[in-house]
C-alpha cells in the first residue's frame, strides 16, 4: 500500500515538473511529437539512473530511443551508463554480454545522431576492449575500431587506449587474423609516436613511461622482433626514400629490438638528426662512431650533443666521453682539457677528476727523466690529488703506493712537505709525501 502511494506521488511530481517544463524553451532538445510523454519518460529514466536503479531506468530509456532518437546527446551518454550498470549487476553471462553490446551500441547511435566520431570512438575504445577482449570472434572488429580511433585522434588518443590497442594487435596475431609482421610493426610505431608526443608535453611522466614499456613488451610477445626482420622489411624502403618519418620508425624499432649495432640503426639515426637535431640521438651516433674507431666523427657528434642540451650535468657527462676517446688514443693533454671543460659545467663531476688521475698515473713512463726517483714519482702524488677530489679511496691507495720512499727522499736531499714541480705535460705543483711503510 505504501509503495502504491509513493508511486502515485512520484507520478504526480513528474507530471507537475513536465507542466512547468513545457512552458520553457530548451535549446538542443528534440522532444518529438508527444512532448509531454517524452518529458515524462526522460524524467523517469534520469531519476532512476541517479538512484542507481538501472532496471527501472531501462523501460523509459527504450521508449525514448525508439520515439525520440535525436532527443539529446545525453540520451546516449546515459544509455551507455545504464547498460553498463545492468551488465555489472547480472551474473548471467549471456545477459551480461547482451547488456555490454547494448552499451557499445549507444556510442554508435550517438555518432549517428550527433556526430563527433573522433571523440565518441575515443571513449568507446577502452569499453569495447574491456567487454570484448576475451571474445575471439570480435578481435577483427576490435582491431578495426582501434585503427579508426588512432586514425581520427592521433596524439589526442586517451592514454587508456594506448596499451589496449597494442594488446588488440597481439590478440589478433595470436588467433591467426590476417595481419603480417609488417602490419604489426606499423601499428606499434603509430602507438609509440603518440606516446612520444605525449611525453614531449609531460617529460618523465611515470604513467606514460610505464605504458611505453608495456607496449614494447607486448610487441616482443607478438612477433619475433629481430634486427634482420626490421632490416628486411624497412631497409630497402629507407634506401629508396630516406624519409625522416620512416627513419624515426626504424630507429624506434631498432632500439626496442636492441639492434643498436645495426648499420641500419646508424643510418636511420643520421637521417633523423639531420632533420630534427636531438641530444640523445647525437649521443647514440657518437657512441657508435667511437666504438667503430671513428674518433673525429665521434667527437663531432658529441660536441653537437653538448650544443643541444641546457642541462649542465648532461654537458659535463658528454665532455667526459670525449675526454675518454682522446685518453684512449694517448692524447692525454687534450683529454685533460675536455675533463676541465666538463668540470666547468659540473664542478662536482667526480668522473672528471678520476679520469685526470688515471691520465697522470699512466704518465710515469712518458714523463720520467731517470735522474731523480723523487721527481719522477711526483707524478703519482699529482694523481693522488685528483683521486682525492674524485673520492676514490681505492685509486688513492694505488697512487700512494707509488710515492717516493722515505729513503729516496732523504738520500736525494728532499724534505717531506716541500713543493715539487711536476713537469712534462702534467705541469702541476705538489707537496712531497712518502709512500706508506711496507
Amino acid at each position: 500500500m505504501k509503495k502504491q502511494i509513493s508511486t502515485s506521488i512520484l507520478s504526480l511530481v513528474i507530471l507537475l515538473s513536465i507542466g512547468s517544463l513545457s512552458a520553457i524553451a530548451q535549446p538542443g532538445w528534440e522532444w518529438g511529437e508527444d512532448v509531454d510523454k517524452a518529458k515524462e519518460q526522460n524524467a523517469l529514466y534520469t531519476d532512476n539512473l541517479k538512484a542507481g536503479n538501472f532496471e527501472a531506468a531501462k523501460e523509459p530509456l527504450l521508449w525514448l530511443l525508439e520515439n525520440t532518437p535525436n532527443l539529446n546527446v545525453s540520451l546516449y551518454i546515459n544509455g551507455a551508463k545504464i547498460y553498463e550498470g545492468l551488465a555489472d549487476a547480472t551474473a548471467d553471462k549471456a545477459q551480461k554480454k547482451e547488456f555490454q553490446m547494448k552499451a557499445l551500441e549507444m556510442y554508435d547511435k550517438r555518432i549517428e545522431y550527433f556526430g563527433d566520431e573522433d571523440k565518441v570512438l575515443n571513449r568507446k575504445g577502452y569499453r569495447a576492449y574491456k567487454f570484448l577482449k576475451d571474445d575471439k570472434t570480435k578481435y577483427p572488429d576490435l582491431l578495426a575500431l582501434y585503427d579508426r580511433i588512432f586514425e581520427l585522434n592521433g596524439e589526442r588518443v586517451y592514454v587508456n587506449n594506448l596499451v589496449a590497442y597494442m594488446d588488440v594487435v597481439r590478440r589478433n596475431k595470436l588467433v591467426g587474423t590476417d595481419i603480417s609482421d609488417e602490419q604489426v610493426l606499423e601499428r606499434y610505431t603509430i602507438i609509440s609516436d603518440v606516446i612520444d608526443t605525449k611525453l614531449g608535453k609531460k617529460p618523465g611522466d611515470a604513467t606514460l613511461l610505464k605504458m611505453a614499456d608495456n607496449v614494447d613488451k607486448i610487441l616482443l610477445a607478438t612477433i619475433d622482433l629481430t634486427c634482420d626482420l626490421v632490416t628486411e622489411i624497412f631497409g630497402s624502403k629507407l634506401e629508396e626514400n630516406p624519409d625522416v618519418r620512416l627513419a624515426k620508425k626504424i630507429f624506434k624499432l631498432m632500439l626496442t629490438g636492441k639492434c643498436t649495432d645495426s648499420p641500419l640503426a646508424f643510418k636511420a639515426a643520421q637521417i633523423v638528426v639531420e632533420a630534427e637535431p636531438n641530444y640523445g640521438i647525437y649521443k647514440f651516433l657518437a657512441q657508435r662512431s667511437g666504438a667503430d674507431g671513428n674518433t673525429e666523427e665521434a667527437v663531432s657528434f658529441y660536441e653537437k650533443a653538448v650544443e643541444l642540451t641546457d642541462d649542465n650535468t648532461k654537458k659535463s657527462e658528454v665532455l667526459i666521453s670525449v675526454a675518454r676517446i682522446f685518453g684512449s688514443k694517448g692524447q692525454k693533454s687534450t683529454a685533460r682539457s675536455y675533463c676541465r671543460k666538463a668540470l666547468s659545467y659540473d664542478p662536482a663531476n667526480s668522473s672528471a677528476y678520476k679520469l685526470i688521475g688515471d691520465l697522470y698515473m699512466n704518465s710515469f713512463n712518458d714523463c720520467k727523466k731517470g735522474v731523480s726517483k723523487v721527481e719522477d714519482r711526483a707524478v703519482f702524488i699529482a694523481a693522488y690529488k685528483m683521486y682525492q677530489r674524485a673520492g676514490s679511496s681505492s685509486a688513492m691507495a694505488s697512487a700512494k703506493a707509488q710515492f717516493p720512499s722515505i729513503d729516496e727522499i732523504f738520500s736525494e736531499g728532499y724534505k717531506e712537505g716541500q713543493e715539487l714541480s711536476v713537469g712534462c705535460w702534467v705541469n702541476e705543483t705538489v707537496k712531497l709525501e712518502r709512500r706508506p711503510a711496507q
